[in-house]
């Protein structure tokens, strides 16, 4: 795809390189806005939806009702701690195995698949 250069979608891809955390729309425009105080929420939006479309950012809904994107796009699970919210990478090598496993009971073809673990993390487990 080719597109417009745009100064507020390259600020929008750079703070999100610099992040670990999945940060929401919300928390991505409060930042860039710092950059581009005249930028909108609304364009905000509609660059992370487009960044997320062609591939160069990944979109994870993990059912809080919010998008939160990754600058990461290499195939890797989350852990979403149902306490805080928080969405972490986890450093577990990604496998095939669990498709394989489903293709075997599975008359239709599967492409891929998306894998979030939830618990509560490591800040929200009560201390001893």
């Amino acid at each position: 795809m080719n597109l417009k250069h745009s100064k507020q979608r390259d600020s929008i891809k750079e703070f999100l390189a610099t992040r670990k955390d999945h940060p929401t729309a919300d928390v991505v425009y409060m930042n860039v806005r710092q950059s581009f105080p005249n930028i909108s929420l609304g364009t905000v939006y509609r660059n992370l939806t487009l960044l997320a479309d062609i591939g160069e950012i990944a979109r994870l809904r993990v059912g809080d009702g919010v998008d939160h994107f990754d600058y990461d796009t290499n195939p890797h699970y989350h852990f979403v701690c149902s306490e805080c919210g928080d969405v972490t990478d986890l450093n577990t090598p990604v496998t095939n195995q669990i498709i394989k496993d489903v293709q075997e009971t599975f008359e239709g073809e599967i492409k891929g698949q998306v894998t979030y673990f939830y618990g509560r993390c490591s800040n929200c487990i009560p201390k001893n």
